[in-house]
């Protein structure tokens, strides 16, 4: 797992960032579930009970996070089952992906609920004995949410039939589509809805891009004066900033650390040259990562070195 995919499944899987982006998403930021109402959901026991091989094991453990969720809304009680999956780069073969994870979650349940009637041997047809599945029994509902954390616009698909080629019209009516549930920043035009520091992260990664974007935003918006350690460290990651982080401090002021960043820039630039700084920069972020236990692998990958430059940088 690279660096980037484990700093992301590490920080969306906190139950009040989890909750905060599945709010926005799905209830255009209403706060509908809450974080105390989530639960890990764990595919390894619930798989291993039903028999199921190593293999086919490995492969539903490749969800980033899957957590259960308990809604209250509009006087009714809800249960369903919500994954996030996280892209660092465009995936462009991510329907394919996505509806195959919710397939295996489906069929998982299936599997679970005809292996309790077998137990209790409670089926009362043999067309329900057959299918191990009752009229009365009931799927929980399955959401995966695609969060795209690149700088890029998203030009992947955004549904099943995005990669198909050409199709006879009249066979379209009898073909499944699929479409994914995506959260790119650069096409999020409000940021309200948030009410956790991934509004930060998302602003940031709106806007890398552009410098001057940048600095209007940190001007603007007092909530970045004060930002979670492990939300400057993310967008350190994947903005590809450099903003510099007291080993001593939770929360830090992303204004002013970034002034200090310009200024440097500056001075960067007339004694050692753009190229020079921008090794710099890389040095300062593969030293950073080595603390946090990296691999060389994922280091290079990061910072767009060759993994013998990164290893001389590390034992000098």
């Amino acid at each position: 797992m690279s660096a980037k995919d484990s700093m992301a499944k590490e920080y969306f899987a906190d139950n009040a960032r989890f909750a905060d982006l599945c709010n926005n998403i799905l209830y255009g930021g209403r706060e509908v579930i809450l974080p105390e109402n989530l639960k890990e959901r764990d595919t390894t026991e619930v798989l291993t009970a039903l028999g199921l091989d190593k293999k086919t094991i490995a492969m539903q453990k490749m969800r980033d996070i899957f957590k259960n969720a308990s809604i209250k809304y509009t006087g009714r009680s809800y249960v369903v089952l919500i994954g996030v999956e996280n892209q660092s780069d465009i995936h462009y073969a991510i329907p394919v992906k996505n509806m195959f994870y919710d397939v295996m979650a489906y069929g998982n349940q299936v599997k679970e609920t005809s292996k309790k009637h077998r137990r209790e041997k409670d089926t009362a047809t043999s067309d329900e004995f057959l299918s191990g599945f009752t009229k009365e029994d009931k799927l929980i509902p399955v959401i995966t949410i695609t969060v795209y954390l690149g700088i890029k616009e998203w030009d992947g698909p955004r549904k099943l039939s995005d990669m198909f080629g050409d199709v006879d019209e009249e066979l379209l009516p009898f073909i499944p589509d699929y479409r994914i549930n995506l959260l790119a920043p650069r096409e999020i035009t409000d940021f309200t809805g948030f009410r956790t520091s991934i509004r930060q992260l998302f602003e940031v990664l709106k806007n890398a891009y552009d410098k001057e974007k940048m600095q209007e935003v940190l001007q603007n918006d007092e909530k970045f004066s004060r930002v979670d350690r492990e939300t400057v460290e993310a967008i350190n990651l994947f903005a590809g900033t450099d903003i510099d982080i007291d080993e001593k401090e939770e929360v830090i002021d992303m204004c002013k650390a970034w002034e200090d960043q310009k200024n440097e820039g500056r001075e960067l630039g007339r004694e050692e040259g753009r190229e020079e700084g921008r090794i710099r920069q890389a040095k300062v972020t593969a030293l950073k990562l080595q603390k946090k236990g990296h691999s060389i692998e994922d280091i290079a990958e990061c910072v767009d070195f060759d993994e013998e430059t990164v290893k001389k940088w590390l034992v000098s």
